[in-house]
C-alpha cells in the first residue's frame, strides 16, 4: 500500500505550489525535489491564482506571516477548491499570538482542506481560539503517549469530522486520521526536533503524496508520516561523530531522495486504530 504511493509519487511528479515561510522554504523545495514531487514557491497576490492553476496541489503554511501572504493564501486556496486541487494547511505557531490563530481559524472557515497538519498544541488553539501555547513547539502537557492515545486517537477522529479533513497531528507518536481510521506511526528519531523545518518539510511531502494519490488519500498522508520518520532514523545511523543538526538535516534528505517502495514498506512503524 505505502508501496503504491511512493511510486505514484515518483512516477506523477506532482507539483505543489507551497505558499511556506522563508526559514525552511528552500528545504522544502529540495525535500519534495527528493520525494519525487516538483516544487514552485509562489506567493504574490497578483499570481497566485496562475501558479495554483497549473499545480497539482497547494502547501499553505503560515509559518512567517504577513498581509501580503495572507491574502495570496487565500486566493490560491480558493482557486484550488474550485480547481478540486489537493489543499494542505500547515498553522505553524497557531496559538502563539491573535494574528496566527485568526488567520488559521480564517484560512479553515473559507478554504476545503484535504489536510491538516502540526502538532497538538497547534490544534488545541485551532479548537479553542486561545492564545496560550508556545507556538512551535508542543507544550510538555501537549503530547501523544500511550498514555492518552486512545484520547488522542479520537480526538483526531473528532477534529477529522468537524473539518472534513484528514488530520496529522505529529509528534513523539503521530496520528494521521479520517473520522473512522488512524494510523498510529512510530517512525522517527527525537534528534529531528533539532532541525529547523522537518514539520515544513513534511507538510510539503504530504501535499505531494496526497497528489499523486487522491484515491487513497488517508493512506498517502499516513505513508508520507512513516517516510519522514524513517528517513529520519535511517540519517541517524548514518551521521558521523563529529556531525550535528545540519549534517542531519541533509542525510534526512538524502534518505527521502534514495528511499524505495520496498524499504518503506519494510521500515513503516504503525497501526491502525
Amino acid at each position: 500500500m505505502f508501496k503504491e504511493c511512493l511510486e505514484n509519487v515518483k512516477s506523477s511528479t506532482p507539483l505543489i505550489h507551497c505558499i511556506t515561510n522563508y526559514v525552511t522554504v528552500n528545504d522544502v523545495a529540495n525535500v519534495l525535489l527528493a520525494c519525487g514531487g516538483s516544487p514552485i514557491m509562489a506567493d504574490e497576490p497578483d499570481e497566485a491564482e496562475d501558479i495554483t492553476a497549473i499545480c497539482n496541489g497547494l502547501d499553505i503554511n503560515i509559518g512567517t506571516l504577513n498581509k501580503r501572504t495572507i491574502n495570496s493564501m487565500l486566493i490560491a486556496g480558493k482557486k484550488a477548491n474550485e480547481m478540486s486541487k489537493v489543499v494542505l494547511l500547515d498553522p505553524v505557531g497557531a496559538g502563539a499570538s491573535k494574528l496566527r490563530t485568526e488567520t488559521a481559524v480564517k484560512l479553515m472557515d473559507e478554504i476545503k482542506f484535504d489536510v491538516i497538519r502540526g502538532n497538538v498544541s497547534e490544534f488545541k488553539a485551532l479548537a479553542l481560539g486561545c492564545t496560550s501555547t508556545r507556538g512551535v513547539d508542543a507544550g510538555s502537557a501537549d503530547k501523544v503517549s500511550n498514555n492518552n492515545l486512545d484520547e488522542m486517537v479520537k480526538y483526531a477522529k473528532d477534529f477529522a469530522r468537524s473539518t472534513h479533513s484528514i488530520i496529522a497531528i505529529t509528534g513523539a507518536i503521530d496520528l494521521v486520521a479520517d473520522e473512522n481510521t488512524c494510523y498510529c506511526i512510530r517512525n522517527g528519531r527525537p534528534e529531528m526536533c533539532k532541525i529547523t523545518g522537518t514539520g515544513c518539510q513534511l507538510s510539503g511531502i504530504i501535499a505531494a503524496y496526497v497528489a499523486a494519490n487522491k484515491e487513497n488519500k488517508l493512506e498517502a498522508a499516513a505513508a508520507a508520516v512513516c517516510l519522514m520518520g524513517y528517513a529520519g532514523e535511517l540519517a541517524f545511523e548514518r551521521l558521523a561523530p563529529e556531525e550535528g543538526n545540519i549534517a542531519y538535516r541533509g542525510k534526512i534528505i538524502d534518505a527521502i531522495y534514495n528511499m524505495t517502495g520496498e524499504m518503506l514498506e519494510r521500515g513503516a512503524k504503525y497501526e491502525i486504530r
